[in-house]
Protein backbone atom coordinates (compact mmCIF):
# COMPACT_ATOMS: atom_id res chain seq x y z
CA UNK A 1 0.00 0.00 0.00
CA UNK A 2 2.49 2.51 1.09
CA UNK A 3 4.73 1.80 -2.28
CA UNK A 4 1.65 2.37 -4.25
CA UNK A 5 0.71 5.68 -2.65
CA UNK A 6 4.35 7.38 -3.11
CA UNK A 7 3.92 6.53 -6.53
CA UNK A 8 0.62 8.26 -6.69
CA UNK A 9 2.49 11.28 -4.82
CA UNK A 10 5.33 11.37 -7.27
CA UNK A 11 4.22 11.21 -10.26
CA UNK A 12 1.59 14.05 -8.79
CA UNK A 13 4.46 16.09 -7.34
CA UNK A 14 7.23 15.78 -10.12
CA UNK A 15 5.87 16.87 -13.77
CA UNK A 16 9.25 18.09 -14.75
CA UNK A 17 12.85 16.45 -15.09
CA UNK A 18 13.84 13.19 -14.30
CA UNK A 19 13.64 11.47 -10.99
CA UNK A 20 14.94 7.94 -10.71
CA UNK A 21 13.47 5.86 -7.40
CA UNK A 22 14.28 2.42 -6.47
CA UNK A 23 12.44 1.49 -3.49
CA UNK A 24 13.99 -0.79 -1.07
CA UNK A 25 13.90 -4.38 -2.70
CA UNK A 26 11.91 -2.68 -5.46
CA UNK A 27 12.52 -1.67 -9.14
CA UNK A 28 13.62 1.46 -10.48
CA UNK A 29 10.79 4.20 -11.49
CA UNK A 30 11.15 6.89 -12.95
CA UNK A 31 9.21 10.30 -12.73
CA UNK A 32 8.78 13.51 -14.33
CA UNK A 33 8.85 13.96 -17.99
CA UNK A 34 12.39 12.70 -18.91
CA UNK A 35 13.89 16.17 -19.32
CA UNK A 36 17.40 17.36 -18.03
CA UNK A 37 19.96 14.94 -16.40
CA UNK A 38 18.27 12.13 -14.67
CA UNK A 39 18.76 12.63 -10.57
CA UNK A 40 18.82 8.85 -8.95
CA UNK A 41 17.73 8.37 -5.49
CA UNK A 42 18.16 4.59 -3.71
CA UNK A 43 16.22 4.14 -0.86
CA UNK A 44 17.57 1.74 2.20
CA UNK A 45 15.09 1.81 4.97
CA UNK A 46 11.38 -0.05 4.68
CA UNK A 47 10.02 2.35 6.37
CA UNK A 48 10.87 5.75 4.11
CA UNK A 49 7.76 4.95 1.98
CA UNK A 50 5.41 5.23 4.62
CA UNK A 51 7.04 8.10 6.01
CA UNK A 52 7.73 9.62 2.89
CA UNK A 53 3.36 9.84 2.30
CA UNK A 54 2.82 10.66 6.06
CA UNK A 55 5.33 12.96 6.30
CA UNK A 56 7.79 14.05 3.82
CA UNK A 57 9.07 17.25 5.03
CA UNK A 58 10.28 14.98 8.27
CA UNK A 59 11.56 11.96 6.50
CA UNK A 60 13.40 13.52 3.33
CA UNK A 61 15.50 15.55 6.13
CA UNK A 62 16.25 12.43 8.68
CA UNK A 63 16.53 10.65 6.01
CA UNK A 64 19.40 12.10 4.32
CA UNK A 65 20.82 13.11 8.06
CA UNK A 66 20.72 8.85 9.02
CA UNK A 67 22.18 7.90 5.63
CA UNK A 68 18.60 5.86 5.16
CA UNK A 69 19.14 7.12 1.32
CA UNK A 70 21.19 7.84 -0.56
CA UNK A 71 21.78 10.31 -4.13
CA UNK A 72 23.89 9.14 -6.72
CA UNK A 73 27.29 11.09 -6.89
CA UNK A 74 25.75 13.21 -3.64
CA UNK A 75 24.14 15.73 -6.02
CA UNK A 76 21.73 16.79 -3.01
CA UNK A 77 21.66 20.23 -4.79
CA UNK A 78 20.63 18.44 -7.57
CA UNK A 79 17.92 16.89 -6.01
CA UNK A 80 16.70 19.61 -3.72
CA UNK A 81 16.24 21.48 -6.69
CA UNK A 82 13.97 19.29 -8.72
CA UNK A 83 11.72 18.42 -5.33
CA UNK A 84 11.50 21.94 -4.10
CA UNK A 85 10.22 23.09 -7.53
CA UNK A 86 8.34 20.53 -8.10
CA UNK A 87 6.32 21.07 -4.92
CA UNK A 88 6.13 24.75 -5.44
CA UNK A 89 4.74 24.11 -8.79
CA UNK A 90 2.30 21.28 -8.41
CA UNK A 91 -1.16 20.62 -6.33
CA UNK A 92 -0.93 19.02 -2.89
CA UNK A 93 -1.45 15.69 -3.20
CA UNK A 94 -5.10 14.45 -1.73
CA UNK A 95 -4.48 11.93 0.84
CA UNK A 96 -1.85 14.43 2.22
CA UNK A 97 -4.25 17.84 2.25
CA UNK A 98 -5.74 16.24 5.98
CA UNK A 99 -2.09 16.16 7.22
CA UNK A 100 -1.62 19.80 5.59
CA UNK A 101 -4.81 21.46 7.38
CA UNK A 102 -3.71 19.83 10.76
CA UNK A 103 -0.35 21.18 10.79
CA UNK A 104 -1.61 24.79 9.57
CA UNK A 105 -4.15 24.26 12.70
CA UNK A 106 -1.76 23.59 15.40
CA UNK A 107 0.43 26.39 14.18
CA UNK A 108 -0.18 28.63 16.66
CA UNK A 109 0.59 26.10 19.54
CA UNK A 110 3.86 25.32 17.90
CA UNK A 111 4.97 29.27 17.63
CA UNK A 112 3.76 29.83 21.39
CA UNK A 113 7.31 31.56 22.66
CA UNK A 114 7.26 33.13 26.01
CA UNK A 115 10.32 34.14 27.57
CA UNK A 116 11.53 30.74 28.94
CA UNK A 117 10.86 28.48 25.99
CA UNK A 118 11.94 31.27 23.58
CA UNK A 119 15.51 31.11 25.36
CA UNK A 120 15.62 27.20 25.19
CA UNK A 121 14.87 27.89 21.43
CA UNK A 122 17.27 30.57 20.64
CA UNK A 123 20.16 28.30 22.72
CA UNK A 124 19.25 25.33 20.24
CA UNK A 125 20.47 26.99 17.31
CA UNK A 126 22.70 30.27 18.68
CA UNK A 127 24.43 28.52 21.76
CA UNK A 128 26.16 26.22 19.15
CA UNK A 129 29.91 26.31 19.10
CA UNK A 130 31.62 29.17 17.55
CA UNK A 131 34.03 27.61 15.60
CA UNK A 132 31.24 26.34 14.10
CA UNK A 133 29.73 30.22 13.00
CA UNK A 134 33.82 30.98 11.74
CA UNK A 135 33.68 28.27 8.97
CA UNK A 136 30.84 29.66 6.97
CA UNK A 137 29.87 33.42 8.18
CA UNK A 138 32.05 36.76 7.39
CA UNK A 139 34.62 38.09 9.63
CA UNK A 140 32.06 40.39 11.40
CA UNK A 141 29.37 37.45 12.25
CA UNK A 142 27.21 38.56 10.11
CA UNK A 143 24.02 35.58 10.04
CA UNK A 144 21.21 37.15 8.01
CA UNK A 145 20.94 38.10 4.29
CA UNK A 146 23.25 40.46 2.71
CA UNK A 147 22.78 42.88 0.28
CA UNK A 148 24.34 42.34 -3.25
CA UNK A 149 24.20 45.52 -5.00
CA UNK A 150 26.56 43.85 -7.42
CA UNK A 151 26.63 40.43 -8.64
CA UNK A 152 30.43 40.58 -7.93
CA UNK A 153 30.43 42.09 -3.93
CA UNK A 154 32.35 39.65 -1.47
CA UNK A 155 30.56 37.89 1.18
CA UNK A 156 31.98 40.65 3.34
CA UNK A 157 31.61 43.54 1.45
CA UNK A 158 28.12 42.21 0.78
CA UNK A 159 27.35 41.97 4.73
CA UNK A 160 28.80 45.48 4.96
CA UNK A 161 26.46 46.91 2.24
CA UNK A 162 22.96 45.60 4.22
CA UNK A 163 24.46 47.25 7.34
CA UNK A 164 24.92 50.24 5.46
CA UNK A 165 21.54 50.41 3.95
CA UNK A 166 20.17 49.75 7.04
CA UNK A 167 21.56 52.42 9.00
CA UNK A 168 20.76 54.77 6.15
CA UNK A 169 16.83 53.72 6.45
CA UNK A 170 17.14 54.60 10.15
CA UNK A 171 18.53 58.10 9.52
CA UNK A 172 20.78 58.33 12.73
CA UNK A 173 22.68 60.80 13.71
CA UNK A 174 25.47 61.35 16.51
CA UNK A 175 24.51 60.70 20.12
CA UNK A 176 20.52 58.97 18.99
CA UNK A 177 19.93 55.89 21.76
CA UNK A 178 19.87 52.88 19.39
CA UNK A 179 18.24 49.87 20.31
CA UNK A 180 19.47 46.44 18.83
CA UNK A 181 16.66 43.82 19.13
CA UNK A 182 18.32 40.35 18.67
CA UNK A 183 21.99 41.57 18.45
CA UNK A 184 23.76 38.32 17.57
CA UNK A 185 27.30 39.03 17.72
CA UNK A 186 27.23 42.02 17.60
CA UNK A 187 28.38 43.51 14.18
CA UNK A 188 25.03 45.92 14.06
CA UNK A 189 25.27 47.66 17.65
CA UNK A 190 29.31 47.69 16.76
CA UNK A 191 28.99 49.51 13.37
CA UNK A 192 26.28 52.01 14.47
CA UNK A 193 28.39 53.23 17.23
CA UNK A 194 31.73 52.89 15.48
CA UNK A 195 30.69 54.21 12.19
CA UNK A 196 27.61 56.68 12.87
CA UNK A 197 27.95 57.54 16.27
CA UNK A 198 25.54 56.20 17.91
CA UNK A 199 24.48 54.98 21.23
CA UNK A 200 23.41 51.21 21.53
CA UNK A 201 21.93 48.65 23.74
CA UNK A 202 22.17 45.20 21.85
CA UNK A 203 19.63 42.74 23.49
CA UNK A 204 19.98 39.16 22.76
CA UNK A 205 19.23 35.46 24.60
CA UNK A 206 22.10 33.66 23.55
CA UNK A 207 24.68 33.36 26.31
CA UNK A 208 27.38 32.55 23.54
CA UNK A 209 26.39 35.50 21.48
CA UNK A 210 25.81 37.66 24.73
CA UNK A 211 29.95 36.69 25.44
CA UNK A 212 30.61 37.30 22.08
CA UNK A 213 29.45 40.66 21.80
CA UNK A 214 30.93 41.95 25.44
CA UNK A 215 34.37 40.90 24.55
CA UNK A 216 34.14 42.30 20.96
CA UNK A 217 33.31 45.92 22.41
CA UNK A 218 35.78 45.80 24.83
CA UNK A 219 38.16 45.27 22.22
CA UNK A 220 37.30 47.83 19.97
CA UNK A 221 37.01 50.27 22.72
CA UNK A 222 33.38 50.36 22.35
CA UNK A 223 32.28 49.32 25.89
CA UNK A 224 31.06 53.04 26.89
CA UNK A 225 29.03 53.18 23.79
CA UNK A 226 27.17 49.65 23.19
CA UNK A 227 25.71 47.99 26.08
CA UNK A 228 24.71 44.39 25.38
CA UNK A 229 22.27 43.19 27.52
CA UNK A 230 21.33 38.86 27.84
CA UNK A 231 17.78 39.81 28.51
CA UNK A 232 14.73 39.59 26.40
CA UNK A 233 13.05 42.77 24.58
CA UNK A 234 9.60 42.34 26.39
CA UNK A 235 11.93 42.98 29.80
CA UNK A 236 12.88 46.63 28.56
CA UNK A 237 10.94 49.57 29.34
CA UNK A 238 13.32 52.19 28.09
CA UNK A 239 12.71 54.98 24.90
CA UNK A 240 14.80 55.11 21.73
CA UNK A 241 15.21 57.31 19.25
CA UNK A 242 15.95 54.55 16.58
CA UNK A 243 15.03 50.76 16.54
CA UNK A 244 16.63 48.05 14.56
CA UNK A 245 15.97 44.10 14.50
CA UNK A 246 17.68 41.85 12.24
CA UNK A 247 17.01 38.16 11.59
CA UNK A 248 15.04 37.91 14.61
CA UNK A 249 11.45 38.22 13.65
CA UNK A 250 11.36 34.53 13.22
CA UNK A 251 11.35 33.59 16.49
CA UNK A 252 8.93 36.11 17.88
CA UNK A 253 5.92 33.13 17.01
CA UNK A 254 2.29 34.69 15.31
CA UNK A 255 0.57 34.70 18.91
CA UNK A 256 3.29 37.35 20.08
CA UNK A 257 3.22 39.58 16.62
CA UNK A 258 0.68 42.48 18.66
CA UNK A 259 3.24 42.39 21.71
CA UNK A 260 5.97 42.53 19.96
CA UNK A 261 4.84 45.26 17.76
CA UNK A 262 3.47 46.97 21.06
CA UNK A 263 6.90 46.70 22.71
CA UNK A 264 8.50 48.60 19.33
CA UNK A 265 5.79 51.23 19.92
CA UNK A 266 6.02 52.05 23.32
CA UNK A 267 9.81 51.92 23.03
CA UNK A 268 10.01 53.97 20.23
CA UNK A 269 10.55 58.18 20.53
CA UNK A 270 7.41 60.22 19.09
CA UNK A 271 9.55 61.14 16.42
CA UNK A 272 11.80 58.07 15.86
CA UNK A 273 12.03 55.38 13.50
CA UNK A 274 12.40 51.84 13.65
CA UNK A 275 13.74 49.02 10.84
CA UNK A 276 12.26 45.16 11.31
CA UNK A 277 14.34 42.76 8.85
CA UNK A 278 13.00 39.21 8.91
CA UNK A 279 12.49 36.41 6.59
CA UNK A 280 9.34 36.11 4.88
CA UNK A 281 7.14 34.46 2.40
CA UNK A 282 5.59 35.55 -0.83
CA UNK A 283 2.30 33.70 -0.12
CA UNK A 284 -0.26 33.64 2.20
CA UNK A 285 0.07 32.54 6.19
CA UNK A 286 1.57 29.04 6.26
CA UNK A 287 3.61 26.11 8.62
CA UNK A 288 7.45 26.13 9.43
CA UNK A 289 9.32 23.24 7.98
CA UNK A 290 8.64 20.46 10.94
CA UNK A 291 12.55 19.54 10.10
CA UNK A 292 13.69 22.94 10.70
CA UNK A 293 11.23 23.21 13.55
CA UNK A 294 12.82 20.21 14.90
CA UNK A 295 16.28 21.06 14.07
CA UNK A 296 17.16 23.63 13.62
CA UNK A 297 14.53 26.63 14.14
CA UNK A 298 12.55 25.59 17.20
CA UNK A 299 9.61 28.10 17.48
CA UNK A 300 10.36 30.06 14.55
CA UNK A 301 8.46 31.05 11.35
CA UNK A 302 8.96 33.19 8.48
CA UNK A 303 5.60 35.33 8.03
CA UNK A 304 3.41 36.91 5.09
CA UNK A 305 3.02 40.12 4.95
CA UNK A 306 -0.37 39.86 5.72
CA UNK A 307 -0.27 38.88 8.90
CA UNK A 308 2.95 40.94 9.87
CA UNK A 309 0.91 44.12 8.83
CA UNK A 310 -2.31 43.17 10.68
CA UNK A 311 -0.39 43.32 14.13
CA UNK A 312 1.58 46.81 12.82
CA UNK A 313 -1.91 48.27 11.90
CA UNK A 314 -3.54 47.51 15.08
CA UNK A 315 -0.29 48.79 17.16
CA UNK A 316 -0.62 52.33 16.16
CA UNK A 317 2.58 52.17 13.95
CA UNK A 318 3.07 53.41 10.39
CA UNK A 319 4.65 52.04 7.39
CA UNK A 320 6.79 54.28 6.04
CA UNK A 321 8.71 52.39 3.91
CA UNK A 322 8.47 48.40 2.63
CA UNK A 323 11.36 47.00 0.75
CA UNK A 324 11.31 42.88 -0.66
CA UNK A 325 14.52 41.81 -0.98
CA UNK A 326 14.04 38.69 -3.60
CA UNK A 327 17.27 36.62 -4.25
CA UNK A 328 20.25 38.86 -2.15
CA UNK A 329 19.69 35.39 0.80
CA UNK A 330 19.74 32.96 -1.78
CA UNK A 331 23.41 34.39 -2.70
CA UNK A 332 23.97 34.79 0.89
CA UNK A 333 23.16 31.35 1.32
CA UNK A 334 25.18 29.87 -1.88
CA UNK A 335 28.17 31.93 -0.39
CA UNK A 336 27.47 30.08 3.16
CA UNK A 337 27.33 27.12 2.11
CA UNK A 338 30.89 26.57 -0.34
CA UNK A 339 32.40 28.00 2.93
CA UNK A 340 30.67 25.35 4.92
CA UNK A 341 31.49 22.55 2.39
CA UNK A 342 35.23 23.85 2.25
CA UNK A 343 35.87 23.28 6.11
CA UNK A 344 33.27 20.55 6.41
CA UNK A 345 36.56 18.12 7.47
CA UNK A 346 37.08 20.65 10.50
CA UNK A 347 32.62 20.76 11.60
CA UNK A 348 32.77 16.98 11.76
CA UNK A 349 35.70 17.02 13.89
CA UNK A 350 33.84 19.46 16.00
CA UNK A 351 30.35 17.81 15.67
CA UNK A 352 29.97 14.39 13.53
CA UNK A 353 29.11 13.11 10.09
CA UNK A 354 25.48 13.17 10.81
CA UNK A 355 25.94 17.13 12.17
CA UNK A 356 27.13 18.13 9.48
CA UNK A 357 25.07 16.33 6.93
CA UNK A 358 22.02 17.85 8.87
CA UNK A 359 23.76 21.35 8.46
CA UNK A 360 24.63 20.45 4.72
CA UNK A 361 20.53 19.86 4.03
CA UNK A 362 19.74 23.02 6.07
CA UNK A 363 21.67 26.08 4.37
CA UNK A 364 21.16 24.03 0.66
CA UNK A 365 17.44 23.39 1.16
CA UNK A 366 16.97 27.01 2.92
CA UNK A 367 18.92 28.48 -0.36
CA UNK A 368 16.87 26.64 -2.91
CA UNK A 369 13.62 27.76 -1.33
CA UNK A 370 14.79 31.16 -2.09
CA UNK A 371 15.65 30.67 -5.64
CA UNK A 372 12.53 28.49 -6.17
CA UNK A 373 9.96 28.58 -3.37
CA UNK A 374 8.70 32.49 -3.45
CA UNK A 375 10.88 32.77 -0.05
CA UNK A 376 11.79 36.25 0.33
CA UNK A 377 12.97 39.14 3.17
CA UNK A 378 10.91 41.96 3.87
CA UNK A 379 12.06 45.35 5.45
CA UNK A 380 9.71 47.44 7.36
CA UNK A 381 10.51 50.86 8.21
CA UNK A 382 8.19 51.94 11.07
CA UNK A 383 7.39 55.16 12.86
CA UNK A 384 4.95 56.64 14.54
CA UNK A 385 4.78 59.59 12.58
CA UNK A 386 3.63 60.02 9.56
CA UNK A 387 6.48 62.63 9.34
CA UNK A 388 9.37 60.76 10.90
CA UNK A 389 11.20 60.59 7.22
CA UNK A 390 11.35 62.11 4.29
CA UNK A 391 8.58 61.85 1.72
CA UNK A 392 10.78 60.32 -1.04
CA UNK A 393 13.62 57.76 -0.43
CA UNK A 394 16.61 59.28 -2.25
CA UNK A 395 18.28 59.85 1.24
CA UNK A 396 18.99 55.89 1.21
CA UNK A 397 20.80 55.98 -1.87
CA UNK A 398 22.83 59.29 -2.04
CA UNK A 399 25.06 58.98 0.42
CA UNK A 400 28.81 57.03 0.70
CA UNK A 401 29.58 55.03 3.52
CA UNK A 402 32.70 57.48 3.65
CA UNK A 403 30.00 60.10 3.93
CA UNK A 404 28.28 58.55 6.35
CA UNK A 405 31.84 58.34 8.66
CA UNK A 406 32.10 62.08 8.46
CA UNK A 407 28.98 62.57 9.09
CA UNK A 408 29.03 60.71 12.40
CA UNK A 409 32.34 62.55 13.25
CA UNK A 410 31.14 65.87 13.24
Amino acid sequence: MWEELFDRMCRTLIRHGSLDVTPPGGRKRRYGDGQGEAISVTMHDPSMLRGMVLAPDMTLGEGYMNGDFTIEGDDLRGFLSLVIKSIADAPTPWFQRPLQALHHGARFLAQYNPVGKAQQNVAHHYDLSEELYDLFLDEDRQYSCAYFRRPDLTLEDAQAAKKQHIARKLRIEPGMRVLDIGCGWGGMALTLARDYGAEVVGVTLSREQHAYAVRRAKEAGLDDRVDFRLTDYRNLTERFDRIVSVGMFEHVGVPHYRQYFRNVHDMLAEDGVALIHTIGRASPPGVTSPWINKYIFPGGYCPAMSETMQAVEKEGLIATDIEVWRLHYAETLARWYDRFMANIDRAEAIYDARFTRMWRYYLLASELTFRHNRQVVFQFQLTRRQDAVPLTRDYMYTQTVEQDRKLAAE
